[in-house]
């Protein structure tokens, strides 16, 4: 059997099935409705007729009118479909739409003078060239309210599946975009690291061999955890001390690094390398470029949800004002997708880069 040609089929029967409930519940409501009308407006004479007779006089009433008002309703409905599908121009949609409301006004007043009134009321029906203006009007009344009611649920709904589609597209747009940006940054990380591990390698380094079992755990962390929409705050934090330690590896010395954090909740959800690309750039501004004594400063703080990740190198003088990275470029886009409350602040000084992040972790952006 082939699924995918079964899929759809499943899809639009259980829609299907949803209109026709719906539409059910709308016509119950309304006959509904229309029975509570006839039995509050009954006329009690001095023999009053008990209530269950009303009650099944008023409901068969209902139900035989219906012969005439969902063919009407959903003609009407058929017509404005027209319209919607620009088919039909206004004159020709406002035209069409009258002359059936028309229609079904003299269609419902010899429907109700002629059958219900003297079959199901027992009351004497009018002869068609006595019926009265006045009952013409209101039985139009009657059925333009009914009209009106019903087109106006239609249009709303029309209006909700259209929103609807629009935040979907919007979603995936946004979803695209993401992948975008991170298919960039994996790379560039891994381009990165990879320099680090030629220039031990160049070096002739004990430690290369250390390094390339690193690099293969913060690969396989790309390739299986990055995947998802959220990891563990601590698991996030791993990747960013690995990463210290592989470049750490390659300074030596000449790099003095400071690292704190303080997180009453390991387990708290955060959107995957949303942290590293910052570290990547610190190290790139603070040691690439400089053979003095350099330092970073690392300090992530986690309190009820919102996050506060501060990070500060040294760079030199001469630097000037350090370029938009791409990393850095990307994880921006992120965070104004993902967390549209959050607070990044860049400060550069000649001796210095300080980046400080402030999320609200639990009230992310949904996608």
């Amino acid at each position: 059997m082939n699924f995918k040609n079964a899929l759809p089929l499943v899809i639009n029967t259980t829609s299907v099935k949803k209109r026709i409930i719906h539409h059910t519940l709308f016509w119950l409501a309304y006959v509904s409705y229309k029975t509570y009308l006839n039995i509050a407006s009954y006329p009690r004479g001095k023999d009053p007729i008990p209530f269950i007779d009303i009650f099944n006089t008023s409901v068969k009433a209902q139900l035989s009118f219906l012969l005439i008002k969902v063919p009407l309703v959903y003609t009407l409905f058929a017509i404005v479909n027209q319209f919607n599908t620009k088919n039909w121009g206004v004159v020709k949609t406002f035209f069409c739409s009258l002359i059936l409301l028309l229609a079904g006004t003299f269609l419902f007043t010899v429907f109700n003078d002629l059958f219900v009134l003297p079959y199901i009321y027992g009351l004497p029906g009018d002869d068609l060239l006595d019926i009265g203006i006045s009952s013409i009007l209101y039985n139009a009344f009657v059925l333009a309210f009914l009209c009106g009611t019903a087109l106006a649920i239609k249009l709303v709904r029309i209006n909700l599946q259209i929103r609807k589609r629009e935040e979907e597209t919007a979603r995936k747009k946004l979803l695209t975009e993401l992948q975008f940006l991170k298919s960039q940054i994996n790379p560039h990380f891994l381009f990165n690291t990879l320099n680090n591990i030629y220039g031990l390698a160049r070096k002739k380094s004990d430690d290369t061999a250390e390094v390339v079992m690193k690099l293969s755990k913060l690969l396989r962390f790309m390739l299986y955890e990055t995947a998802q929409s959220s990891i563990n705050i601590a698991d996030e934090l791993k990747v960013v001390k690995d990463y210290i330690e592989l470049e750490q590896l390659r300074y030596g010395t000449r790099l003095d690094i400071e690292y704190t954090e303080d997180i009453d909740h390991l387990e708290q959800q955060i959107t995957p390398l949303i942290l590293i690309p910052f570290v990547e750039n610190a190290f790139k501004h603070g040691l690439s470029e400089t053979r003095f004594h350099s330092y970073i400063k690392i300090h992530t703080f986690l309190k009820k949800g919102h996050l506060l990740f501060s990070i500060e190198n040294s760079k030199s003088e001469n630097e000037g004002k350090a370029p938009e990275r791409i990393g850095l470029k990307n994880v921006k886009r992120q965070l104004e997708l993902l967390y549209p409350e959050h607070d990044l602040k860049i400060n550069l000084t000649p001796e210095t880069f300080k980046v400080t992040l402030t999320i609200n972790l639990s009230k992310n952006a949904t996608l």
